[in-house]
């Protein structure tokens, strides 16, 4: 043979001996998968194996309007009881078996909502044994959920496990509590983590040139595909209808009520009567409340297992989880998150941006969105085919979840292979996660 540069004998692989277990046959494929680099070579990535990360259920509630919409008065662990309920009913799983449930929430108060959580699990009907806790990482909460729960069963800490993330951003608006540290002035990124998220979006639109018109056309394709997604019935078999209490604002009357669909959707919104919207954050500016995402309350929640484990117990296999990433970008513009954070993923998880089939890239601004589908040269035709947070709404905690169950739903129903979830973070980061059709 001849002699291999120090380059590429890093990337070697290690040799297989003849007489070996499967599992230490599965141990070298892993390592030699994590040696070789990004090759695009998307048939890896369906096969199979017994240590595949895989999806089992990926459900959502209705995303409602906060202050205004069908789940203005339910609590969080009620909206995460339903999901927690209906995902047992839905994939025969036993709750015994979880080794752990991780909820997304950003703004509920950190040791009450983990409570709340627990209390969640109760009223679902799990058993003590089964423990919980909550994460936040700002907006990807629910898909640093995921990413948590498959990291923990790649580990082999469980077999199977829930992601959840849920926002009452009714209860819980976003506000700043107690005094700053004085030091903030000391340094230009930390008094960056500090701006409004709308200015930030200001930030991206001017920088890169997005027009106001460019935002306002892609606010109303967002609706436009929303709304067709929810009169055809495309979102049915994501969502879990919530039974609930909805206080009457002009009685004061508690109504009983079944909340079924997502209420911000605006059928037939023109591109005309947005324009007439207010910038709201700057002065001239073209962030405005019809081109950004709405302030929304909401679950979602992801059951993941190992391969083996899901195919020992009988559970349906509707997805595979293949690679995470979390980047940090400036937080002056932190909106280009995804932009950094999707190649990275995808280079993760052995392809190439251009490979991947579908995106749900959140809404959290359209100057923020345009930017990122521009920059890596995304087909408009497969990012938020169904509609995003602009339309839909963005209960910052349950956003990653959500993305997550319409992903896998619209890759089934459409016969895609592969998909990313991805979103901006706020403080200036980004993540996206990578999945695989069955």
């Amino acid at each position: 043979g001849h002699a291999l540069s120090p380059r590429a004998s890093a990337k070697r692989a290690f040799p297989v001996p003849r007489a070996m277990s499967d599992a230490a046959h599965r141990r070298v494929a892993s390592l030699n998968a994590h040696l070789s680099p990004g090759t695009g070579n998307s048939s890896t990535v369906h096969q199979k194996s017994p240590d595949d990360i895989v999806v089992v259920s990926a459900l959502r509630t209705p995303i409602t309007r906060a202050r205004k919409g069908g789940l203005k008065d339910t609590p969080a662990d009620d909206l995460l009881a339903t999901l927690l309920r209906a995902s047992v009913a839905a994939t025969g799983l036993n709750p015994v078996d979880v080794g752990d449930v991780v909820v997304g929430s950003v703004l509920g108060n950190s040791s009450q909502r983990a409570n709340e959580c627990r209390i969640g699990m109760f009223l679902a009907g799990f058993p003590a044994s089964v423990p919980v806790r909550t994460v936040n990482r700002q907006c990807s909460s629910g898909l640093q959920a995921v990413a948590d729960v498959a990291a923990a069963i790649k580990a082999g800490f469980y077999e199977v496990g829930i992601a959840a993330g849920v926002e009452t951003m009714t209860s819980n608006p976003m506000k700043w509590e107690g005094g700053m540290n004085p030091r903030v002035a000391s340094s230009s990124d930390a008094q960056s983590c500090l701006i409004p998220m709308g200015v930030t979006s200001e930030n991206v639109a001017e920088r890169w040139n997005i027009s106001r018109l460019t935002q306002d056309s892609f606010s109303v394709r967002s609706h436009a595909r929303a709304a067709a997604a929810r009169s055809s019935g495309r979102f049915d078999s994501q969502i879990v209808p919530v039974h609930t209490t909805w206080v009457d604002p002009a009685t004061g009357e508690a109504k009983n009520i079944i909340v079924k669909e997502d209420d911000g959707i605006r059928e037939g919104v023109s591109l005309e009567a947005l324009s007439k919207l207010p910038a709201v954050f700057k002065k001239g500016g073209s962030t405005t409340p019809g081109n950004a995402s709405q302030i929304s309350d909401g679950a979602g929640c992801v059951v993941l297992a190992r391969r083996s484990y899901a195919e020992r117990e009988g559970l349906p296999i509707i997805g595979k989880f293949l690679a995470f990433a979390a980047v940090g970008v400036d937080p002056l513009v932190m909106g280009i998150g995804p932009a950094v954070a999707i190649p990275a993923a995808v280079e993760k998880a052995g392809l190439r941006v251009d490979q991947i089939d579908l995106f749900e890239l959140n809404e959290a601004f359209a100057s923020q969105a345009t930017y990122c589908a521009e920059k890596l040269q995304l087909n408009h035709e497969i990012v938020n085919v169904n509609g995003g947070a602009i339309a839909l709404g963005h209960p910052l905690g349950a956003t990653g979840a959500r993305c997550v169950a319409t992903l896998l739903h619209e890759m089934k129903r459409s016969h895609k292979k592969t998909g990313v979830v991805s979103m901006c973070i706020g403080s200036g980061m980004g993540a996206a996660g990578v999945f695989a059709a069955e």
